[in-house]
Order: structure tokens, then sequence, then C-alpha cells
């Protein structure tokens, strides 16, 4: 897992939604949904951060908690959304 997209992806979690609070309170496997620290409106926010930051467009079908509701399983998408265009542009 690419530790780099992980770290930025708490940092904007922490700052936007946890009001600052330190880094280490967020785990990599923290459901955002289940504990509260986004909302359907934060979901928002945290997609268009993930669009701009890391140069991805996200489809209709990528907006699930399967994909969003961690830093974990959104880091892993990235990754996945990212090999993905690498290999479409190589082909």
């Amino acid at each position: 897992m690419n530790h780099l997209i992980t770290v930025e992806l708490q940092k904007f979690v922490v700052e936007n939604f946890l009001l600052g609070q330190p880094e280490e309170t967020l785990a990599e496997d923290s459901s955002f949904l289940e504990n509260g620290i986004i909302d359907s409106t934060g979901i928002l926010e945290l997609i268009g951060f993930v669009e701009r930051t890391f140069d991805l467009h996200m489809e209709d079908e990528d907006l699930i908690p399967a994909n969003l509701d961690s830093v974990r399983k959104l880091t892993l998408f990235i990754e996945r959304k990212r090999a993905s265009a690498t290999k479409e542009a190589s082909a």
C-alpha cells in the first residue's frame, strides 16, 4: 500500500473532518461512516479532494463504501485506479 497516499488522505480527513486532532487518532481501517467521521456531504468533499489531488476521475460505480469508507480502502482504490489508467494509456 502506498504510504504517501495514505498520509495525504489522513491529513485531509483530520484537518477537514476531525478538526485538527492528531493524525494518530484516525486508524487506517476506521470506517468513516460507522464512526461518524464523514457524512454524506463530507463524502462529496472527499471525492473532490481525491479527484483533484490524485488526478483521477471517479465514475458513479466507484462511489461505494468498499472504495471510500476508510483511509485503507481509499488508498487501495486510488492505487487500482492509477494502475488501470496506466494500463489503458500504454495499450
